[in-house]
């Protein structure tokens, strides 16, 4: 299989941000349909190498391929391909808002910004009846069942569980039909079971209609294709890597800092 035919594939992919390197030499090929999991602790550049592979932030060294288009050069394009579930700081969900409004909130701005100038020209109706369909497609392949919800789709966003919350920006990134789903922290404050419930959910989407599935987690599940972050050519016996925790997140709110610009 030629580098072409894979979802993805990196060779020597890094970025350097001003406190010093964030992740380097990832190399990996994953083939369309695949679920990858960037395993790793916090501070290992987990999110970050998540944000570069989707086009949000600009690899400094190496390069990667998605779906044909080359990184770090075709940014706007990988961007356009690929959708970010639930990445703190980026993909914040509105507190204020209700299931249903964060969802309308999103179809319109799909319908307006997404569409190609050819669906924008159809009629009202024809446009708004496949908005629906896609919402509901959407919701359907995330799992999210309003009626299941406390008070349907009318529940605040801030009174949803973890779980929901993650189901809920699936269901969002998934209205603009990616070719790669990203999503962060997959496995942060979940129970075991809620855990194997999300890792079950992100194996259905893995394939379907082609989709590749990004997953940044601390612990891979079975059967994923593992992509481990951190810094092993320079890490002492003992597993440390020199650096302080405060000094791992400042590198990574450097390199976030860098997604706005990228």
């Amino acid at each position: 299989m030629s580098q072409r035919e894979y979802a993805v594939a990196a060779e020597d992919f890094g970025l350097k941000g001003p406190r010093g390197r964030v992740f380097d030499g990832i190399t990996f090929t994953a083939p369309e349909g695949s679920l990858i999991a960037l395993e790793g602790p916090s501070g290992s550049g987990r999110t970050c190498l998540l944000l570069a592979l989707t086009g949000r932030m600009k690899a400094t060294s190496g390069h990667a391929d998605v779906h044909g288009e080359r990184l770090p050069k075709h940014l706007a394009a990988v961007r356009r391909i690929s959708a970010l579930g639930s990445v703190p700081g980026v993909t914040d969900l509105d507190p204020a808002l209700t299931v249903t409004e964060q969802l309308r909130e999103r179809v319109l701005l799909q319908r307006r910004f997404g569409g190609s100038l050819r669906s924008l020209l159809r009629p009202r109706a024809e446009r708004a009846a496949a908005s629906r369909a896609r919402l509901e497609k959407a919701l359907a392949a995330a799992g999210l069942d309003l009626d299941a919800l406390p008070r349907g789709g009318r529940t605040p966003v801030r009174d949803l569980g973890r779980l929901e919350e993650l189901r809920l920006s699936l269901a969002l990134a998934l209205l603009g039909e990616p070719r790669l789903l990203a999503v962060d922290d997959a496995d942060l404050k979940l129970s075991d079971a809620e855990r194997d419930e999300m890792w079950a959910l992100l194996r259905s989407l893995a394939g379907t209609d082609g989709l590749t599935v990004l997953a940044a987690c601390s612990e891979a599940p079975e059967g994923a294709l593992v992509v481990r972050t951190g810094q092993k050519d320079t890490t002492p016996a003992g597993g440390d890597d020199g650096k302080t925790e405060a000094e791992k997140k400042g590198e990574a709110f450097d390199a976030l800092a860098e997604a706005s610009r990228a």
